[in-house]
């Protein structure tokens, strides 16, 4: 690999991309503009007002805006399914799926906890939810109900006894799949089964989880999964490093469909598991997404795809089991979310110690794979801007407290009902809930107010925000701040902006 692969891509860039590339130095919301991807977009949309605030306030919101607490991470209560109040809400919301009720909403969220490091409240281990005794008290999934305005009515376990439960993905009927974000196995920390799997979690009710890990999509730090339209393939990504992670899919066996309870009907070994390969200008596989920068979006590459060998990982991890030059890797895949032409999945951030020497750091990508084409296309970029990783603020601008103008580290990803997305920020400084569309690119809808701690600069250090996702019918945005968590049911006008 040498710079001439940089080179490559950034000769036959698409007209205007040097102007857009120009922009977007200089953060502003434009800079994130779209490429060419499908759906159409209502060009009389307004952009969203900017962010207010007043004291005491959680969450800065446009005008028009308003938002209701539904949890705290170590305050409201946590039940066993019948009633009874076993607890306290887990802490570290994250990735999270918003159903529709007779009475209101349902949201299915993952906690990000990894047993044995002694923070608290965990997921407590709840008869019928439990996959690893041995991580008793540690990640998993609970269940809250909301009425109709997004007021809590109540929250119970869904899964548990499972590690580091981050993003996770919908199905086509209506369950979620939470990820885990680890490879340990069964003699590390105590735990007595292996992890690293992928789980689905049921709405239905506390008493009908089926706590099975779906072996046949592999074994790895998951973050994200999509299940396509056809029901015959599934996406994963994974958050990695040394070797830096991979972007996997799943092809059904002949004459398979996925369905409800796929741990049960699917096979350790069902299936063939690959990873994917993005084709360069040379004609050879690109190293790392990081080579891609502003100069190449809306431009579609074309990609392959490389059976894993070894999808339980026995002995070896799956992104370890390539030769050079065989797959594409990428620093900090992260959320993904899927409608009926392809899927959407972000790349957080990639920096200088964690990509080759002749790659572009960066703050964050967004992609666009097409499922009919089986291309990859880069739709949003997010250059690396030094203020937002400097110790000091620029009192001009603000920027080091990134404010609303300049946005960086995209993680939560997810499809609204309007055809925009919607995503969180896993940010330097400022963390946001971002809208972004192919005509505004990415907007501030949100920005977290509640301070994790100081610093040792003094700075006021704000936590990630997670799990974005639409209630089915658009009404409510529910979000959450990661530490110390809190969800948040946000109400306004959306379709005014958004639809």
């Amino acid at each position: 690999m040498t710079i001439n692969r940089r080179q490559l891509l950034n000769t036959g860039a698409a007209s205007g991309a040097g102007l857009l590339a120009g922009a977007a130095l200089l953060q502003s919301p434009a800079a994130q503009a779209a490429g060419s991807r499908p759906g159409s977009d209502n060009h009389d949309r307004p952009l969203f007002p900017a962010l207010e605030s007043s004291d005491g306030d959680l969450l800065a919101l446009p005008p028009g805006f308003s938002y209701e607490v539904v949890s705290v991470s170590g305050e409201t209560d946590l039940e066993d399914g019948s009633g009874k109040v076993i607890g306290k809400t887990p802490i570290r919301p994250d990735g999270t799926l918003v159903v529709a009720t007779s009475t209101g909403y349902r949201l299915i969220q993952n906690h990000e906890v990894t047993p044995g490091e002694g923070e608290t409240p965990a997921v407590p281990a709840v008869e019928g939810t439990v996959y690893d005794p041995g991580a008793a008290d540690g990640g998993g999934c609970t269940v809250i109900d909301v009425d109709r305005s997004g007021k809590r009515v109540k929250e119970w376990v869904g899964l548990s006894g499972t590690v580091g439960n981050c993003a996770g993905g919908p199905t086509p009927w209506g369950t979620w799949l939470t990820c885990e974000e680890t490879e340990d196995k069964a003699g590390t920390n105590g735990y007595q089964k292996d992890h690293g799997y992928v789980f689905e979690v049921f709405p239905a009710g506390p008493g009908k989880q089926s706590p099975l890990p779906i072996e046949a999509w592999g074994r790895a730090p998951h973050e994200a999964v999509v299940i396509e339209p056809s029901r015959r393939r599934v996406y994963l990504t994974e958050d990695a490093s040394k070797p830096t992670g991979l972007l996997y899919r799943w092809t059904a066996p002949r004459g398979y469909k996925l369905r409800s309870h796929i741990a049960k009907s699917l096979d350790k070994d069902a299936g063939r598991l690959e990873a994917l390969a993005v084709t360069a200008p040379d004609g050879g596989v690109l190293p790392d997404l990081a080579y891609v920068t502003a100069a190449q979006i809306g431009r579609p590459f074309r990609t392959s795809w490389v059976t894993v060998p070894d999808r339980h990982a026995t002995d070896t991890s799956l992104r370890k089991q390539f030769d050079a030059g065989q797959v594409t890797h990428s620093k900090k895949l992260e959320g993904a979310w899927g409608n009926d032409k392809g899927m959407y999945f972000v790349a957080s951030f990639a920096f200088a110690a964690d990509i080759p020497s002749d790659a572009t750091p960066h703050d964050g990508q967004l992609w666009f794979y097409d499922y009919a084409d089986q291309t990859l296309t880069l739709v949003a970029y997010f250059p690396y801007n030094a203020l937002l990783h400097s110790e000091t603020v620029d009192p001009m601008t603000g920027l080091g407290h990134s404010l609303d103008l300049a946005f960086d580290g995209p993680d939560g990803c997810h499809v609204s009902p309007y055809g925009s997305l919607v995503l969180t920020e896993d940010g330097n400084t400022a963390n946001h809930v971002l809208s972004w569309s192919r005509q505004h690119g990415a907007q501030a809808i949100a920005r977290n107010l509640i301070v994790q701690e100081q610093s040792s600069t003094g700075q006021d250090v704000y936590s990630e925000m997670t799990g974005p996702c639409f209630s089915p019918d658009g009404r409510i945005l529910f979000a959450n701040v990661q530490e110390p968590g809190h969800v948040f049911a946000i109400k306004g006008p959306w379709k005014k902006y958004l639809g």
